[in-house]
């Protein structure tokens, strides 16, 4: 049996997550989430850096374009966050591309919008073919 990634790590986050979500349910948009978990996860002295400017490069050169990840903790695990009524392939793919992109190794997709819990995926940058899933229907993505 595979160890699960930074279990303790994630167990804490998303520990942090479900404690924003019994207080403040599913009603409110993406940014006041973002500003309750900057709260919690600061009570919780969980290591985190909020809407992190990430380089991007394409062929070894860096882009002037760049993506902001919602938040990385412990300098390894990216946190997207979304307030909507589901997530969407599209919100996989760009956790996917994320990880790609950072080279960070575990990626927690949490979607605050859904009822009656918060919605969660893990993503384990851990298969040497991890990049291609990017670019796999919903249908093909196993992880």
């Amino acid at each position: 049996m595979q160890d699960i990634l930074f279990k303790d790590e994630s167990y804490a986050i998303m520990g942090a997550c479900f404690d924003v979500y019994k207080d403040k349910g599913c009603g409110f948009n993406e940014a006041v989430f973002q500003e309750c978990l900057e709260i919690e996860l600061g009570l919780r002295d969980i290591p985190f850096r909020a809407q992190v400017e990430m380089p991007l490069t394409y062929k070894g050169v860096r882009l002037k374009s760049t993506f902001r990840a919602d938040f990385v903790c412990y300098e390894k695990i990216i946190l997207e966050i979304k307030a909507q009524g589901a997530l969407v392939d599209a919100n996989r793919s760009q956790v996917i591309n994320y990880l790609n992109a950072s080279e960070l190794t575990l990626g927690l997709l949490v979607n605050f919008g859904g009822y009656p819990k918060v919605e969660h995926e893990r993503f384990a940058n851990t298969d040497k073919n991890f990049r291609d899933l990017s670019r796999l229907s919903r249908a093909e993505i196993t992880l």
